[in-house]
């Protein structure tokens, strides 16, 4: 009985690590599948005449509404003592890196007046040029308000510590469906909302989308940690 005891607690442990150590490959995969999501979505959109703007134009004026929500409203961050230069720099070095060494850039460039089918490609890669841009800057204003999800969740996870404790000195019953449930729906929520949030196609004030995300986040920490077993 100890050995299986033992057994199933490096099983945990072991678990944890694992979580841990993929939980980086897990954000590089929502970046990715965002970033693919907000490109198709941007090409349909130019393709069926989605947009008012023509072209590229509605992916550049998101971009561009996305980098006044940073320079406006994060000023001051936990994360970065100069949030808007140190995003500015980010941002730059990443377009760098992906489009002017890799000579998308200068094509772009070269090519912007052409006609046919190579104004039709230039169109499209340019949008997806802004698309990616517009991503790089909310992962960024993700980055800067992570102490906001950090906060939420230990805000509920102190709340359901204790409504369970009340629940155990009051003598109320568990409910191991509640618990499993609020449990799985951890983690759902708050990929969902990175995914949502990084793939809508149209500029949105972060706190519009962030805070209700971030309260639901800890709404379910709350639920999982009030409805665990009496006794841990």
């Amino acid at each position: 009985m100890v050995t299986r005891t033992a057994e199933q607690t490096q099983q945990r442990r072991r678990g944890w690590i694992t979580r841990l150590l993929g939980l980086p490959w897990q954000l590089l995969g929502i970046l990715l599948v965002s970033l693919l999501c907000s490109i198709v979505i941007e090409w349909a959109g130019i393709y069926w005449e989605w947009w008012s703007q023509p072209g590229a134009e509605h992916a550049r004026h998101t971009m561009e509404r996305e980098m006044g929500w940073l320079d406006s409203e994060f000023t001051r961050s936990l994360v970065f003592s100069r949030p808007v230069a140190s995003a500015t720099w980010l941002v730059e070095k990443a377009y760098e890196w992906m489009f002017v060494s890799t000579g998308i850039a200068p094509w772009l460039t070269s090519n912007a007046d052409s006609g046919g089918w190579v104004g039709t490609l230039h169109e499209y890669l340019q949008a997806a040029v802004y698309v990616t841009l517009m991503t790089l800057t909310r992962v960024v204003i993700l980055v800067l308000t992570s102490p906001l999800f950090f906060l939420a969740a230990l805000v509920g996870f102190v709340d359901g510590l204790v409504r369970r404790d009340l629940r155990r000195f009051g003598a109320g019953r568990e409910s191991a469906f509640v618990y499993h449930h609020a449990k799985r729906a951890v983690t759902p929520i708050f990929i969902a909302g990175w995914l949502i949030y990084l793939s809508v196609p149209f500029s949105i004030h972060p706190n519009l989308f962030l805070l209700p995300c971030a309260l639901l986040f800890g709404l379910m920490i709350s639920i999982a940690t009030s409805s665990f077993k009496k006794y841990i």
